[in-house]
């Protein structure tokens, strides 16, 4: 069943992921110099980027998934970036193109299942669209056309399986729970 408008209800939960996921994807940064300090040595660095990917885009599919509304997955994915932004991170307001990059990747696994399946399919197919959509944003972005063939392959395998834990198996986790606990009827 699709929602075609948003109710105050609506509203308030997508703020809520929104702020929630800013201040987790600020923390992930956090994460990602530690990791770039520890892969840099043996020649790893830049797969840092892909392997803390699907914690940065995880407001978008667990939007998309509860709400149920078209984009629902790109406005949680770019509210958390925004608020990411205004919490003072690293990136600064380049983080509302990452997130308008990683919202629109989200928002496209939604649509391939044209808003009728929210199930792991439609998990699945939100963490691939995601890991294509965002992998070749990194390509112009981050300079990922000067690796090698074997380094883009590692690169996007590492970054699909952050994408699958991160937005897939935890956000069905996390949406689990609120169901469990009566907090979103579906």
């Amino acid at each position: 069943m699709i929602k075609r408008s948003l109710h105050l209800r609506d509203i308030i939960l997508l703020a809520l992921i929104g702020i929630i996921f800013g201040v987790i994807y600020f923390a992930a940064g956090f994460v990602y110099n530690g990791l770039t300090v520890l892969l840099t040595p043996i020649g790893y660095g830049p797969m840092a980027n892909d392997l803390t990917m699907g914690i940065w885009c995880m407001a978008g599919p667990l939007a998309g998934f509860l709400l149920r509304t078209p984009g629902a997955a790109f406005l949680g994915e770019f509210l958390g970036a925004a608020v990411e932004m205004l919490l003072g991170d690293q990136w600064g307001a380049a983080n509302l193109i990452s997130g308008a990059v990683q919202g629109i990747g989200s928002e496209l696994g939604f649509t391939f299942t044209l808003y009728k399946m929210y199930n792991w399919l439609t998990l699945l197919i939100s963490s691939l669209t995601l890991t294509f959509v965002t992998f070749g944003w990194d390509w112009f972005r981050n300079g990922y056309n000067h690796f090698s063939g074997q380094m883009l392959i590692i690169m996007l395998i590492a970054r699909f399986i952050s994408m699958f834990v991160f937005s897939g198996i935890l956000v069905k986790l996390i949406s689990n729970l609120l169901q469990r606990a009566h907090l979103i009827k579906h």
